[in-house]
């Protein structure tokens, strides 16, 4: 592979903002230095002049292909992984599912399948254990073995995911035996059947009534429950999707005894809303979600968590389901709408309008976007930083460029953007992975097959 000079930008990482050119070779970074302190030669340069060098973004938390509801994500590993590279994104970590009466190893084999020789960028595996008894939990550590160290159990959706308080307890324990992160989507799924139950049969069947049965409470509630079993277990939690104040509460009154409690938000969190919910006719259908798009006053608290590291990564839930003969499948009862949104490509971008914005710092955006991801998911630092060593897996950031984002421009396999017409400062210029450029100023270069599969090493915040 040819050499590769970057030049003239600020590198930004999580530690650090240094003036540097940045030499790639052999798909990895092996130098950087002060601008023009060394007579470095390159058969492909990069003039990063008035722009950043920052890692490619670690998106911990994807759904390509994704069944639900009785159809499944729009984005497949193909479309998703190029829609990544277009935001910037170079590496996902994608849920794996462990069908109901079937192993662990055969979901992970269906995964690997629909993975392989697809992919634009790299990506990992999380399990979803779905059907929780010992000779499943006896597969955990060959899983651990083959680089799946984190596994997902869901407090929500009985009869398709739904884990009890026993189970649960049982998976974390072995989780915790063999090193594992468990991670936890908690929601009271009980409680919300029963709430949604007693709305329908009020005739209250509008995509905003989606919203107001999975109440703040219950997720709360359920984050409760969740860090109280791994205290039990002796074990290391990670909670996706927290959208709450409540539940943020729950998690932070936790890391301040000192657990090993991690949590997650994601994008749709901090930018919509339960007015996005509220949009007149069926619009409100293409913001259903799970957990759900909260009132806004809930916002200032997630961002408020992200200084304060109380929530320590910011993720996507990236699960897209086309507005037309998808998302309509709920007309008339929205416990029918499939429960996901658009949101792979566009991460890194609304994560710098915050930054614009003044609400997190340079290094703080790098560190949710690309550090702590990797960190957590046993991936640091041949991902997630810009060091000797690392892959070059690099993006130069126009932080001045003006886009609005829209479905008419966006590369994601669905048919309507959660922000559209939104406008924000910046945009990625030019994504290489591995030393290959995947897109360089509005040219789309890269390949399905070129992202590799990366066995991970445990959580290393613990």
């Amino acid at each position: 592979m040819a050499r590769t000079l970057i030049t003239g930008g600020l590198v930004i990482t999580a530690a650090e903002e240094t003036p540097a050119d940045v030499l790639v070779e052999d798909g990895k970074v092996v130098a950087l230095a002060r601008h023009g302190s060394q007579n470095w030669t390159a058969e492909q340069v990069f003039d990063a002049s008035g722009r950043y060098v920052v890692p490619g973004g670690v998106d911990a938390h994807t759904h390509m292909e994704m069944p639900f509801g009785g159809t499944r994500a729009s984005d497949t590993f193909a479309t998703g992984t190029r829609a990544a590279a277009w935001g910037g994104t170079t590496t996902i970590v994608d849920f794996a599912v462990q069908t109901r009466g079937s192993s662990l190893r055969a979901g992970l084999d269906d995964w690997h399948a629909k993975a392989d020789g697809n992919c634009a960028v790299d990506y990992a595996f999380h399990m979803i254990v779905s059907d929780v008894s010992e000779p499943v939990l006896r597969e955990l550590p060959g899983l651990v073995g083959e680089g799946v160290t984190s596994f997902k159990l869901f407090m929500a959706y009985p009869g398709v995911f739904y884990s009890d308080d026993g189970q649960i307890l049982r998976a974390m324990q072995r989780a915790a035996d063999v090193g594992a992160l468990t991670m936890v989507h908690a929601e009271n799924g009980p409680a919300i059947d029963v709430l949604v139950e007693q709305a329908l049969a009020k005739g209250e069947t509008d995509p905003r009534h989606h919203g107001e049965v999975r109440r703040a409470l219950l997720e709360a509630e359920a984050t409760h429950r969740a860090i109280q079993l791994a205290r039990v277990a002796g074990a290391p939690l990670y909670v996706v999707h927290v959208s709450a104040r409540e539940a943020l509460a729950e998690l932070a009154a936790a890391r301040d005894l000192g657990l090993p409690v991690f949590g997650e938000t994601c994008p749709q969190y901090l930018f919509l809303s339960t007015d996005n919910l509220a949009e007149p006719g069926f619009e409100g259908a293409k913001y259903v979600c799970s957990t759900p798009l909260r009132p806004k006053e809930h916002q200032a608290a997630l961002w408020r968590g992200l200084r304060t590291d109380d929530l320590q990564v910011v993720s996507t839930d990236h699960c897209p389901f086309c507005f037309k003969g998808q998302k309509e499948l709920g007309l008339g009862d929205f416990s029918k709408i499939p429960n996901g949104l658009p949101g792979v490509e566009h991460r890194m971008d609304l994560l710098h309008q915050a930054v614009v914005e003044g609400r997190i710092s340079r290094r703080r955006w790098i560190e949710l976007a690309c550090t702590a991801p990797a960190r957590m998911f046993g991936l640091h630092p041949r991902k997630g930083t810009v060091a000797p060593g690392s892959d070059a897996d690099l993006v130069i950031y126009d932080p001045h460029a003006v886009q609005t984002l829209s479905a008419a421009t966006h590369h994601m396999n669905v048919d309507y953007s959660a922000y559209e017409g939104r406008t924000v400062t910046g945009r990625v210029e030019t994504v290489l992975s591995r030393g290959e450029v995947l897109l360089d100023r509005g040219d789309y270069l890269g390949r399905p097959g070129h992202g590799a599969f990366l066995p991970r090493s445990a959580c290393q915040y613990l």
